[in-house]
């Protein structure tokens, strides 16, 4: 069992007279990624700062390295003892190398060990060729390098990341990022990241809690969350852009039949007839199939028809929405779109498996 670097308890943030954080109780584990994923506005940052001993709490107890934080204890000297890099850089008007030797520096380091850390942290996110550039001359990706190798030179106990990538493009956010995951990898730093990136998430957390409205709704591995969501809203969170009401009026060896408006559609369950369910579909598990044309050869036990609503872009792909009788978005990819001929109103097939549908009782 890992040993709990940070435990919280009845942690309750307000602002004015509203509660923006309400949280009963979370531990952080020595040595894991804990990622933080909810939308704009969900309490976020907000139990980032209190966790790194930056927001005093209105209410609630936290522990650090089995450490009560009361009101006696020196929050400097604990501070100390974490890492915080945010959103923006916050370099000051400096040169790189001296940004990153900052923190030893106001930490009375040694110089020798403050030249040796700064070497190797800018070597270890590549930007060693930049250490005398000054660093209001630094691109987006460099300077959250910049920022990242300045926390890791203060060897933290604990890093805490508050949505450091949002503001860089894709190539630059996916580079740093496979860097930083290596990093953890080597060090095994406890870290606590928050984010609304799913992607990021999978790539880093190795548990994910999902904050709605200042509660964590789910806290799981990443792969269980996006799976198996606890509800709808961690659902739509994770992706599944398809929540319908259904029911199950059928059930034989682990499969079961579901209304869902004026169709059926099969699902891997052993939920009983009569029970009410929210049927979650993801985009990229769905597949159109032009409206006269069979699916040879597929295991997908379900084939619902209907006209397409509306295309719009989905990254890569483009989203389609079908209209089913309900409202069935799929992920297809633009090349597909182009040779099917796909338009609103044009007749498809969705087709899925019995195994892409996950259910949620009601």
């Amino acid at each position: 069992m890992k040993e709990t670097v940070l435990r919280a308890e009845g942690l309750v943030v307000r602002r004015g007279s509203s509660t923006v954080l309400d949280l009963p109780s979370l531990e952080v584990q020595r040595g894991e990624t804990l990622a933080i994923m909810g939308p704009n506005g969900s309490g976020k940052s907000t139990l980032l700062l209190t966790l790194a001993l930056l927001l005093p709490p209105a209410a609630g107890r936290l522990w650090f390295d089995g450490e009560l934080v009361d009101r006696g204890a020196d929050r400097v000297e604990l501070r100390r003892r974490m890492a915080v890099v945010f959103q923006a850089p916050l370099l000051l008007d400096m040169s790189v190398g001296d940004n990153v030797a900052l923190g030893l520096r106001l930490r009375r380091v040694p110089d020798d060990g403050v030249h040796q850390r700064v070497s190797f942290w800018l070597e270890r996110f590549g930007i060693q060729a930049l250490a005398r550039r000054p660093a209001r001359t630094l691109s987006g990706g460099e300077a959250q390098r910049a920022s990242l190798a300045r926390a890791f030179a203060l060897a933290p106990e604990v890093l805490f990341l508050d949505e450091p990538f949002s503001a860089l493009d894709a190539p630059t956010r996916a580079a740093v990022i496979d860097d930083l995951v290596q990093i953890l990898k080597e060090t095994g730093v406890t870290t606590v990241f928050v984010t609304h990136d799913r992607d990021e998430a999978l790539a880093l957390g190795d548990r994910l809690g999902v904050l709605f409205a200042g509660h964590i709704l789910q806290l799981d591995t990443p792969e269980a969350v996006f799976a198996a969501p606890a509800d709808a809203k961690v659902a739509s969170l994770v992706g599944m852009d398809t929540v319908l009401p259904g029911r199950v009026v059928g059930q034989e060896g682990g499969l079961a039949c579901l209304q869902i408006g004026q169709n059926q559609v099969q699902a891997v369950s052993d939920l009983a007839v009569g029970r009410q369910v929210l049927v979650c579909l993801r985009p990229e598990d769905m597949t159109l199939l032009e409206a006269n044309v069979a699916e040879i050869g597929s295991s997908a036990r379900n084939r619902l028809v209907g006209r397409v609503e509306r295309i719009s872009p989905w990254g890569t792909q483009l989203r389609v929405v079908v209209n089913c009788g309900f409202p069935v978005v799929a992920a297809v990819t633009r090349r597909s779109v182009a040779e099917m001929g796909l338009e609103p109103g044009r007749p498809v097939v969705v087709s899925f498996k019995a195994s892409a549908v996950h259910l949620i009782p009601r």
